[in-house]
């Protein structure tokens, strides 16, 4: 690869091409950029029930009663849950509650305690 051209950080389209000294462009998603600027990458923000962001390590409060699979009685509502972890995918915060040890939970299902 010629030294004027660097990988998009869009697309990953290896045919970057130089515009001036300080800017590049993609052909293929057309994206621009300055190679000397670090681009920030966009994580998606997790927000519980009334739309606050979450983050690791925050106290959480249940919202709803919650059924538990082998449980005999459900997660009651105002149960207050500490140092939260975030996780990707369906339940996407990990925890351990009293009386019920390690467990997902939904951040749809919780607020910022």
């Amino acid at each position: 690869m010629p030294d004027s051209m660097k990988p998009c950080p869009q697309c990953n389209s290896p045919y970057g091409y130089a515009l001036n000294e300080n800017l590049y462009a993609c052909p293929e998603c057309f994206f621009e950029w300055n190679p000397n600027e670090k681009i920030e990458e966009e994580t998606e923000k997790i927000l519980d029930a009334n739309g606050n962001e979450l983050n690791d390590g925050d106290t959480v409060i249940i919202i709803k009663d919650l059924p538990v699979k082998g449980a005999p009685k459900p997660v009651k509502a105002g149960t207050k849950v500490k140092n939260i972890r975030l996780t990707d995918g369906d339940h996407n915060i990990s925890c351990k509650i009293d009386g019920f040890g390690a467990m997902g939970l939904k951040s749809e299902f919780v607020r910022k305690g």
